[in-house]
């Protein structure tokens, strides 16, 4: 089991990079196709499903951009560093446009200077990547426990918020998101929560601990054995509370 260790000094940069990086060059290659923007969870990263005529995936791994087609005429991968790239750079590597109207919801981050050239720290995008694996891993763990009329939803990355998240119902009334965070500005650091639908907050007070409802903080996770179980854990713990 992979344990989550302490973030690098570069961690902020580099995840406000690759968050640019999701919403204008990855999320927007599926919304020119699809209209749709969210993202998966993948090997060392984050990237598109499978989209068009020509199957097309574009993905983050690691401080790499890759781009995979498998259409009738073979399948092909191509790939460009990310580092020091400007946006400008990817988005012609991804066959992007720029200029096209994006809104993944009301935070969406700005284009801004598309001909900078971007930082991203190797040791920080694996930090991320490795946060999204551990959250993704114990989502799926908790949709294995659900009653099938939970009726949870699709196991996602939102590039608005940069998060991996599902929802469920505990009750008929009650339904949750369920997801971790990279940090945003709420907590610098990355976190996961539970954040119920209604002002709900049944049982010991202490657990719902945010705003929203509940947060489990990276730090509290950091040489734990078994980060995964602890995330199950805190976001079962939260279901059943909502459950009654």
């Amino acid at each position: 089991m992979t344990r989550l260790a302490e973030l690098p000094d570069t961690y902020l940069t580099s995840r406000d990079a690759l968050q640019r990086v999701a919403v204008h060059i990855v999320a927007r290659a599926r919304a020119q196709a699809t209209g749709r923007f969210g993202l998966r969870v993948t090997v060392a990263g984050f990237g598109t499903p499978e989209f068009g005529d020509d199957v097309v995936r574009v993905r983050v791994s690691g401080t790499t951009l890759v781009r995979e087609t498998g259409g009738t005429d073979g399948a092909t991968s191509t790939a460009t560093a990310i580092d020091g790239s400007a946006l400008a750079d990817l988005a012609g590597f991804a066959s992007v446009d720029l200029g096209s109207d994006l809104d993944v919801g009301h935070d969406t981050p700005s284009l801004g200077d598309a001909t900078e050239p971007l930082s991203v720290d190797g040791a920080s995008a694996s930090a991320l990547a490795t946060w999204y694996a551990t959250v993704g891993t114990a989502l799926d763990r908790v949709v294995a426990g659900l009653p099938a009329e939970s009726s949870p939803s699709l196991v996602q990355l939102w590039p608005e918020h940069f998060d991996v998240a599902l929802d469920a119902a505990a009750t008929s009334e009650r339904r949750a998101n369920l997801g971790g965070s990279p940090g945003d500005g709420f907590h610098d650091g990355p976190y996961a929560y539970v954040g119920p639908w209604t002002d709900d907050r049944p049982g010991d007070e202490s657990f719902w601990n945010a705003p929203f409802g509940a947060v489990l903080v990276y730090r509290d996770l950091v040489g734990a054995d078994d980060p995964v179980g602890l995330l199950t854990e805190f976001f079962s713990e939260g279901m059943r509370r909502l459950a009654g």
